[in-house]
């Protein structure tokens, strides 16, 4: 999220836009955050070029949450499998996030933003760890949108370290149902996700919030995330407000 121009003025043309056609507003948008290479090929870049670009959209995406009033967005920013990928790659990523952590968390405070982590620290750089720390710390109190930034995170991961942590407490069987489980992943604060918006055209959930989108409404989009824009948006939540949500139930119990 470094300086630079935003689509704000944009954003604030969808807020009107959207009262006559947006009944239902999801509570939780989760986005996979796909394409930043591709958009780097595309354009002849290097790939941390891409993921530069991508890392300024995610600016203007947070302000389309706040004018739409989303309470809550979560980004999948790295997951534990991206270790993979080149090390010079890697290592452009971890410096790009802790300069925007560092430069953007002050502008994020001033918009009543609170900032979350979901994910692992250990493997992260102690600049890093730092940054985060600082950013969750600065703005705990915040009440407006919730910004949940998954990075190092993966969700098979996250099941296993719920049940490492729910055995050291010693819960006996018989006392551990959903709710109970619940409390012990990152997510144990937040309310699910409503709606997952993937870019880039891939149609998977690659290992994010498994658990979490058991009811979620999805939808998938070819833009690529640097691209994604106030388009896109308004494209997924009328989506969204199409769906007729049942939570495994039937229509006159739902209603």
């Amino acid at each position: 999220m470094p300086k630079g121009p935003t689509n704000l003025d944009q954003a604030e043309d969808l807020e009107s836009e959207c009262q006559s056609y947006i009944k239902n507003i999801p509570l939780h948008i989760a986005i996979i955050m796909d394409g930043n290479g591709r958009w780097a090929k595309k354009h002849n870049l290097p790939r941390l070029l891409g993921h530069k670009k991508g890392v300024e959209n995610i600016r203007n995406v947070v302000k389309l949450a706040i004018l739409n009033k989303i309470q809550y967005l979560t980004l999948y920013a790295f997951s534990t499998e991206n270790w993979g990928r080149p090390v010079d790659e890697v290592h452009g990523l971890m410096e790009l996030l802790t300069n925007v952590i560092e430069n953007e968390t002050k502008e994020l405070h001033k918009q009543n933003v609170k900032i979350n982590h979901l994910g692992r620290t250990k493997n992260l750089s102690n600049q890093l760890q730092n940054a985060i720390q600082e950013a969750l710390e600065v703005t705990k109190y915040n009440k407006g949108l919730t910004l949940n930034i998954a990075f190092d995170y993966g969700s098979r991961n996250e099941l296993i370290e719920a049940t490492k942590k729910i055995i050291i407490d010693n819960i006996q069987p018989d006392l551990l149902n959903e709710a109970l489980f619940e409390k012990y992943l990152y997510s144990s604060s937040l309310p699910d996700p409503d709606l997952i918006i993937r870019t880039a055209g891939e149609i998977r959930l690659s290992n994010f919030l498994l658990w979490q989108a058991a009811y979620s409404e999805y939808h998938f989009t070819k833009t690529l995330w640097p691209d994604f824009n106030k388009t896109d948006m308004k494209e997924a939540l009328s989506e969204y407000n199409k769906r007729k949500r049942q939570f495994g139930k039937i229509s006159e119990d739902v209603d």
